[in-house]
């Protein structure tokens, strides 16, 4: 099994800070699901370089006496270099499909499911809504950039098949300050 887990609540909207640590609740989240995958025998861990994500790790690495690899290949998505309002585009771009879009994500989302299906089993990733959408969407052929709304610290379950990843189950959903 690797588990997908959105970060915790962050401090200030993306749209206010490019790099937000969590919340008092976000700290609160990341403690529970923290229980949660060691309960579901998780032992490994991998997070994205953004703060909200490394702090979301804490509690896991603490109580698992490791240190998490922090991996560009399960970051937030990038901005485009052309794009102004990283708001209005990132609006725009998940109420649409990958393919509609003016921008090419696909080796984004290549070089990030490649990355996780080489992860061993019983590993934790902890990434991003729009991350975590863009591996499910892959894996379930789903052009869609949202095709759910992982809530902060949900927990996404896939397993391995025949040498594929599957997605076993979905995170828990909530609105997102995005859409």
């Amino acid at each position: 099994m690797i588990y997908l887990v959105r970060h915790g609540e962050a401090a200030a909207s993306w749209g206010d800070h490019p790099d937000p640590g969590l919340s008092e609740l976000g700290q609160k989240q990341a403690e529970a699901v923290a229980d949660i995958l060691i309960q579901a025998g998780a032992s490994a861990a991998v997070c994205s370089p953004m703060l909200r994500c490394r702090e979301t790790a804490l509690p896991f690495e603490r109580r698992m006496g490791l240190v998490a690899q922090v991996a560009p290949e399960v970051s937030e998505i990038d901005t485009p270099e052309d794009v102004d309002d990283r708001v209005t585009w990132l609006r725009t771009l998940m109420s649409g499909d990958w393919d509609g879009g003016s921008h090419d994500f696909t080796a984004w989302r290549t070089a990030m499911l490649d990355f996780v299906s080489g992860l061993p089993d019983e590993t934790v990733v902890f990434s991003h809504f729009v991350a975590i959408n863009a591996l499910v969407g892959l894996i379930d052929r789903d052009p869609r950039v949202v095709v759910f709304r992982p809530a902060h610290c949900s927990v996404t379950r896939f397993e391995r098949k025949n040498g594929l990843l599957s997605v076993a189950e979905y995170g828990s959903e909530s609105a997102t300050r995005v859409l």
